[in-house]
């Protein structure tokens, strides 16, 4: 690193995603508001979340660094540890999250970074706390931001989508776009469209491409879905599990069952995350994120994750007992024993 580099601020952020919008709109709004710093966005599902934090080490983040971590937060002791070497080595830390996981396990006194500033709240969604904190930032110290402050109509989408209240139109259509866009583990392509959009969010044509594809990819989850959908009443309870595959999209497959059905937990395997994604019908009080976590995952109360040790293999299991249940009638008189 040459002696210019070192004077540029470097932020790197830690996000969840690149297919979460509220992920993303948290990065790109620690972007817009680092005018002039060199910025290094990393993404990451829950699985590979305590690899990424650790691949930041003392050689690329630097005395006077930051690191900001949004929407996410790290499961290992391990974790923790490294990003107490990281700040005794100067990098300033922020973390913002709005997962009801990861609030209880804060509160429950499992996490002992010293942050320079945290801002753990279920209220809002994580692009929001982000956004909001950083505001006042601006405010306080008189600094003017227009690009920052342009992104405000995201943040909004982002929150109302997130918390799945669904009034700003538009906003469904834009968390389809940041995902297909950001299908791919390593695709930045989400990331970036939000990092240049204008405050009337104008789609860019390969915006546009990625929510026709969205579509489409609905509609063929939606037929997975019915064709494998399998009812099971949770014996001495009102609650009813239904469970099935789906090829991404659970939300909204959730969304639209959750419509025509009572105290009923929603189960799907998604083909495409290779993870169990829950949701509940409107008047289920279960708390999803419980659930999730029993399993290693977590979440929110009415929309949580997680990824059963040993699913994969239950599915061989069945499929071969499916397939072994065949050969009796494939036998002859000769061959049975």
């Amino acid at each position: 690193m040459d002696s210019k580099e070192q004077q540029t601020p470097l932020v790197h952020i830690v996000s969840h995603g690149p297919y979460c919008l509220d992920g993303v709109t948290a990065a790109v709004a620690i972007a817009r508001y680092h005018t002039g710093s060199i910025i290094i966005p990393h993404f990451s599902g829950n699985d590979r979340i305590n690899e990424v934090i650790r691949a930041i080490d003392l050689d690329t983040a630097p005395p006077g660094s930051e690191l900001w971590i949004t929407d996410i937060s790290w499961t290992e002791r391990e974790t923790d540890a490294h990003l107490c070497r990281l700040a005794a080595h100067g990098v300033k830390i922020y973390w913002f999250d709005h997962h009801r996981t990861a609030l209880k396990r804060y509160a429950a006194g499992e996490m002992h970074v010293p942050f320079t500033d945290f801002v753990l709240s279920e209220d809002l969604a994580a692009a929001r706390l982000v956004y909001e904190y950083l505001t006042q930032q601006l405010t306080t110290s008189g600094q003017q931001n227009p690009w920052f402050r342009a992104l405000a109509p995201v943040v909004a989408m982002a929150d109302d989508n997130d918390r799945w209240i669904h009034a700003i139109p538009g906003s469904r259509e834009l968390a389809l776009t940041i995902r297909t866009m950001g299908a791919e583990r390593d695709s930045l392509d989400g990331y970036h469209a939000l990092l240049g959009i204008d405050a009337e969010v104008t789609y860019t044509p390969a915006m546009q491409a990625a929510l026709e594809r969205a579509l489409r990819e609905i509609r063929s989850s939606f037929a997975t879905a019915e064709k494998s959908r399998v009812d099971f009443p949770i014996p001495g309870t009102p609650y009813t599990i239904t469970a099935a595959i789906c090829e991404g999209y659970p939300s909204e497959i959730g969304d639209a069952w959750g419509k025509q059905a009572t105290q009923t937990i929603f189960a799907f395997f998604d083909l495409k995350g290779e993870g169990v994604s829950l949701r509940r019908s409107p008047d289920c009080d279960v708390d999803l994120s419980h659930l999730a976590h029993l399993f290693g995952g977590g979440g929110h109360p009415a929309a949580a994750g997680c990824r059963p040790a040993g699913l994969h293999r239950l599915f061989a299991q069945e499929l071969a007992r499916l397939l072994s249940s065949a050969f009796p009638t494939l036998m002859t008189p000769d061959e049975q024993p």
